[in-house]
């Protein structure tokens, strides 16, 4: 009995231990989507800090995981199929971008289609920003800051960072500054990050509810490409997203109705490859202009 008893404090201690706790900066991004144009659109995105890394994302689908739970939950205990696409705010961004601490190894994932399977690919980015620290300072919001500059994927960017949060991070693939970046922008303003606040997460998880139910799960594990690899993928992906999985749709299945609905798995297809292709097609003004040139990798 005894046993059986410090065994269940051993266990019970690692499962409290294993539910992490993370900090999660939100970083309202206001951003030009087309190259030249006057328009500029915004959304938020999110860094989450965990002790050996942070994740930065968009927080859209994030924000709407709990909503989608029920909704989910109610298509499955009913047996009638939903369409969820009008119901969910679609998210502006589809990276993530991982940082392991204390290296800072930078890795941008993407996830995309295999057959029917999702799969997470992605590269590593050894980029060394050049940082210039200057003795500008400046209140933003409540943070006191120090300007910075660099220059980063054919663009000069101008950084406020605040040694108060000692987090040598940031949005996107920036870090390096003795402190948080607060506020980040490109010399012509075509993207621009601004810190508005900041929780603890307790029980956190990379994970959100819709990608775990999806069919393959998360993706499974990142395919490590090099960054030639991937942008030649990625790139291919998004002009015929639909391309892998076109063979498989059989005109006899293409007919069948969904669950408890009058929608076809022909017209859910086009709903979706619609979506997809308006998806990538909204923005033609890429955060980095200059090509890199990797050698031939995965």
């Amino acid at each position: 009995m005894k046993k059986i008893f410090t065994l269940f404090l051993f266990t019970a201690f690692f499962a409290l231990n294993a539910q992490e706790t993370a900090n999660r900066f939100f970083y309202e991004l206001t951003f030009k989507p087309k190259k030249d144009s006057v328009k500029v659109d915004k959304v938020m995105m999110i860094l989450d800090i965990t002790k050996d890394k942070s994740l930065y994302r968009d927080y859209t689908l994030v924000a709407q995981d709990s909503t989608l739970k029920i909704q989910v939950e109610q298509m499955q205990k009913a047996g009638v199929f939903k369409d969820l696409s009008k119901s969910i705010t679609m998210p502006k961004f589809s990276e993530k971008i991982y940082k392991s601490y204390p290296d800072m190894k930078v890795q941008y994932v993407e996830r995309i289609s295999s057959g029917f399977t999702p799969l997470n690919i992605g590269y590593n980015d050894d980029t060394k920003f050049d940082w210039k620290i200057t003795n500008e300072k400046a209140k933003i919001g409540t943070y006191n800051t120090q300007k910075a500059t660099t220059e980063f994927g054919g663009r000069k960017w101008n950084a406020w960072f605040t040694s108060d949060i000692p987090f040598q991070d940031g949005p996107y693939k920036f870090h390096g500054l003795p402190g948080l970046i607060v506020k980040i922008e490109d010399e012509g303003k075509n993207y621009s990050w601004e810190l508005k606040g900041n929780k603890k997460v307790p029980n956190y998880s990379e994970t959100t509810y819709i990608e775990t139910v999806s069919p393959g799960g998360s993706g499974g594990k990142v395919q490590e490409v090099s960054r030639e690899k991937f942008n030649k993928t990625f790139t291919e992906y998004k002009k015929d997203p639909f391309a892998s999985v076109r063979p498989m749709l059989k005109p006899e299945m293409m007919t069948q109705k969904m669950p408890g609905s009058e929608t076809t798995i022909g017209d859910m297809v086009k709903q979706q490859e619609k979506m997809l292709k308006d998806f990538y097609g909204s923005n033609n003004n890429p955060i980095e202009l200059t090509p890199v040139v990797t050698k031939t990798g995965k």
